[in-house]
Order: C-alpha cells, then sequence, then structure tokens
C-alpha cells in the first residue's frame, strides 16, 4: 500500500508516533512518503529523554523513505531544507496525496 503521512506538530510524543509509524509501516513493506507542515518542519533533530524524535526521522531516512518539507513554513521559521527533509512545496504535498492509496495526519 501506498501511505501519505503529513505531520503537522512537532509535540514530542506525536511526531515521535508518527515517526514511528512511518518507520513501521516502510519495515512491514508499504511505500511511505513523509510531509512536513507548519511546526513539525522542526522536528528533524528534537530529541527527548522518552521521545528521541531525530532517531525516528534518521531510521526512516535509513530505510530510504521519503520526507519533504513545506518550504513556506521553513522560510517562515529562518530555516533551511536538508538531504533528509528537501525544501517542498504545496504541489508536492497535492501529488503525495495524489499518490497515496491512504494518508494519515498526526
Amino acid at each position: 500500500m501506498k501511505l501519505g503521512i503529513i505531520i503537522e506538530t512537532k509535540e514530542y510524543e506525536k511526531s515521535w508516533n508518527a515517526m514511528r509509524f512511518a518507520v513501521t509501516a516502510k519495515k512491514t513493506g508499504h511505500e511511505v512518503k513523509v510531509f512536513l507542515m507548519g511546526e513539525a518542519v522542526e522536528i528533524e533533530n528534537m530529541t527527548h529523554e522518552k521521545y528521541d524524535v531525530a532517531a525516528q526521522v534518521q531510521a526512516f531516512d535509513d530505510l530510504d523513505g521519503e520526507i519533504l518539507a513545506c518550504g513556506t513554513c521553513l522560510k517562515s521559521r529562518n530555516m533551511e531544507g536538508s538531504d533528509v527533509c528537501p525544501i517542498s512545496t504545496m504541489i508536492d504535498c497535492v501529488q503525495m496525496v495524489e499518490w497515496a492509496d491512504k494518508v494519515v495526519t498526526f
């Protein structure tokens, strides 16, 4: 199955669970794309003693998962894209939704 995941939160537990979901879906054979929107563009380097979001982002990347980050959301935070989370657009988000069999939002 093709899964599109839209993450809009940088709350530790929620974003950690979103990325765990993405990792688990990849490990069980699904095609997965993640789109970071709003404050979620900040999750790539977030760590917490209980919820190591950055480790889950890295695990997803290690599985060749695709993560896209909203360019407007990055710009409003004076941030840039990265190799793991490249800058993308709403067009990319729409294309991910069209591509996916199912879309999950966190």
